[in-house]
């Protein structure tokens, strides 16, 4: 983990409300270059439309976040080439997988880099072979989503987004959609990542993984940020009587 001063992601007094329903009241954060932030919070909280707005999956309905090299302001008109420099300096990996079906693994973790980025053909599938051997899949590479446990499929959507080089890796509560037991093996992945020097942003409800991995941890509540610091800070003594509660459901349930 790293102590980074370069900041990959810099959001400031982001606002989102769907309807009446104010979801994000004037969050504002940094993400140092190689460091890992963790989101934790209760359902309803802001988690994932925090995450999804460094996206710009769910856009901000003001404020601006810089996430790698390109800045956005959401108050102003943003032209569809700048949004898209904007999407491409991060890669999401979902709740979900969302891989598709018809294509085989290789054929999943190629797609992005040969259609979107129309980069050669043998470079793409060199650094996927080598993605898969990252995420322990290198023999999967010719089989279909179907034929895969649903931690593997995780692995496969995590290779994805790395193929597209992405500044910053966004990670939308990776295994909330998971058996049990498959937990691990994807939590595996995302702490070998973050000892590679990548840079993570990650919603999780895991809180013993974020105490182990985080050099950020941001507690949201009710659309803000109520609480942000190292793990010990927050998970290990946090100041606000809502994290507190919260923390004490999760780690001491009836």
């Amino acid at each position: 983990m790293s102590t980074a001063a370069q900041f990959r992601v810099d959001a400031r007094d982001v606002w989102k409300a769907f309807g009446d329903n104010e979801v994000l009241k004037g969050v504002s954060f940094t993400v140092a270059q190689g460091s890992v932030t963790t989101i934790i919070g209760p359902s309803g909280s802001g988690k994932t439309t925090l995450l999804r707005a460094l996206n710009a999956l769910d856009r901000p309905d003001r404020g601006r976040i810089k996430v790698g090299d390109v800045e956005l302001d959401f108050a102003d008109r943003i032209a569809a080439d700048r949004l898209r420099r904007y999407r491409a300096q991060s890669g999401m990996v979902f709740q979900s997988h969302n891989l598709f079906p018809h294509k085989t693994v290789l054929e999943n973790v190629t797609e992005g880099p040969l259609i979107v980025q129309k980069r050669p053909r043998a470079e793409v599938e060199d650094e996927a072979a080598e993605l898969l051997r990252q995420v322990g899949l290198a023999d999967k590479r010719d089989q279909y989503p179907y034929q895969l446990s649903g931690g593997q499929q995780q692995r496969v959507g995590i290779a994805r987004a790395l193929a597209l080089r992405p500044k910053v890796v966004l990670f939308d509560e990776p295994t909330s959609a998971l058996d049990p037991e498959l937990v691990g093996e994807v939590l595996s992945v995302i702490k070998d990542l973050a000892v590679q020097g990548w840079t993570l942003v990650v919603v999780t409800h895991e809180i013993q993984f974020a105490r182990q991995v985080s050099d950020q941890v941001l507690f949201t509540d009710r659309g803000v940020i109520l609480e942000q610091g190292s793990p010990a800070e927050v998970i290990g003594n946090p100041k606000e009587e809502r994290t507190r509660q919260f923390l004490e459901r999760i780690l001491n349930p009836l």
